[in-house]
């Protein structure tokens, strides 16, 4: 298959205005991305594969920038929002694209208790240990150990006691594009103490190419008959509740913005969707755990998994005071994000999947975001 570079939007734009044989497809600079935190050197990652696909990274936090695909029409789209330097992703508190740890998702009252030993985490939301903690891996300069047209693989070292999290962890994050027009993740850790692990990535989708409008008409679908109910601090209850009946319930596709303001508690206590659901494909990596559809632009994100659950997070905080690329503000739920990940605050909740990683042992976790357009 050829692929015209024919681009669409902001990207069209840019590249326009630019110029240079140096841009990326999506109109990044990459020498925007260069800079020094913490002795180590970022900079931006591009992959590309035989349709003309392109995926920037930059090791700044193992942040994925930008994603061109394929339209209906051909037309290449960056359908990820994000910053176009290196200055924004350092001084915004943004996830954007990020390759979160040590621990994704949310930790009530940031406290954990491994082998009977109590730690105290930062408490960065609601009371809440969220990503991390506010200096979570997302703010910290992964270190390149190989790269090549089509995958790049990143790795960091979490020292013992880093955010007061036990043990010394080694971890990578390695990304693949693959001529199928997928972009795979597999996560890897090691641990030389018991400790707990949750690795994600965080990015946020707009189909339709315009982070200027919403992504409430995106079609959504989620291979789940359950979900994890949250409190107004948006923590789990320890409940597992059925979908059916509920505004909660994509077994089969719904726009996103369908019942997303409907009087209903859950979606009243996060604002709208910012919700786990617990997966029916049990790990099986040859099944889709959901899926995202534009009928803008005709493009569907299907995601694959080995984790048992995805967390669905609607932009309901961004408020268009956030510039990203291009100069575009991002307006209130402009995007969704499609998070793989165990349930989050599971190391305080024994009854669902361990997270409890111990020397010897090796953390592995697989997304895969596969594109194509209908």
């Amino acid at each position: 298959m050829t692929m015209k570079k024919v681009l669409c939007g902001a990207a069209l734009l840019s590249a326009m205005a630019c110029g240079s044989t140096d841009m990326t497809l999506s109109g990044l600079d990459p020498e925007n991305f260069k800079s020094e935190k913490d002795g180590k050197t970022t900079a931006l990652y591009t992959l590309t594969n035989s349709n003309g696909m392109e995926v920037c990274i930059t090791n700044f936090g193992g942040r994925i920038v930008s994603v061109m695909v394929p339209d209906r029409d051909g037309k290449l789209c960056d359908v990820l929002l994000g910053f176009d330097n290196i200055q924004d992703y350092r001084t915004v508190p943004s996830d954007f694209g990020a390759a979160i740890g040590r621990y994704a998702n949310r930790i009530a009252d940031g406290r954990i208790t491994v082998d009977g030993v109590e730690y105290q985490l930062p408490q960065n939301n609601y009371g809440h240990c969220l990503h991390g903690g506010p200096d979570g891996w997302q703010y910290r300069t992964y270190d390149v150990v190989s790269v090549d047209d089509n995958s790049l693989t990143l790795a960091i070292v979490s020292p013992d006691g880093d955010a007061n999290f036990p043990g010394e962890v080694k971890a990578t994050v390695k990304y693949t594009l693959d001529d199928d027009n997928s972009l795979k993740i597999e996560y890897s850790a090691e641990t030389d103490k018991a400790t707990v692990i949750n690795m994600t990535n965080h990015s946020y989708f707009n189909l339709s190419g315009d982070p200027s409008q919403p992504a409430t008409d995106h079609l959504l679908c989620i291979d789940a008959d359950s979900f994890t109910p949250v409190d107004s601090t948006f923590m789990t209850t320890g409940e597992i509740l059925p979908v059916e009946g509920t505004p909660m319930d994509f077994r089969t596709p719904k726009t996103v913005g369908q019942d997303i303001d409907a009087d209903f508690q859950q979606l009243k206590n996060g604002k709208g969707y910012d919700h786990n659901w617990v997966l029916n494909t049990a790990g099986d990596l040859s099944k889709a755990a959901a899926s995202l559809y534009s009928p803008k632009t005709g493009i569907k994100l299907e995601v694959f998994t080995n984790e048992p659950g995805i967390q669905v997070y609607t932009g309901n905080f961004l408020d268009g005071t956030v510039v990203g690329k291009h100069g575009i503000a991002y307006p209130f739920r402009a995007s969704v994000c499609l998070e793989t990940q165990h349930y989050p605050d599971s190391p305080n909740k024994p009854q669902w999947p361990s997270v409890l990683l111990r020397p010897g042992e090796k953390y592995s976790s697989t997304c895969i975001f596969s594109f194509s357009a209908e």
